[in-house]
């Protein structure tokens, strides 16, 4: 299990334009939501990057930061 950054940049790919964003509910390689203004954009993993679109435009980001890694075990 790992522990995530509360942010990540958010590129918008019409423009590749980027801004930091919130994030939350990260799950690796599966999905994560990013929030803009207040908006929320469903971001769902393609094998690279998330990927998810708002308003006729497409987003993508590499995800937060990985702060720190919790190993289980016994």
């Amino acid at each position: 299990m790992n522990i995530y950054a509360k942010t990540a940049m958010l590129t918008n790919t019409r423009n590749d334009q980027s801004v930091q964003v919130d994030v939350d509910e990260v799950r690796e390689n599966d999905s994560l939501n990013a929030y803009v203004a207040n908006q929320k954009i469903r971001m769902k993993w393609n094998g690279k990057v998330y990927v998810g679109t708002a308003h006729g435009m497409e987003f993508t980001t590499d995800g937060p930061k990985v702060l720190h890694n919790l190993r289980g075990g016994r």
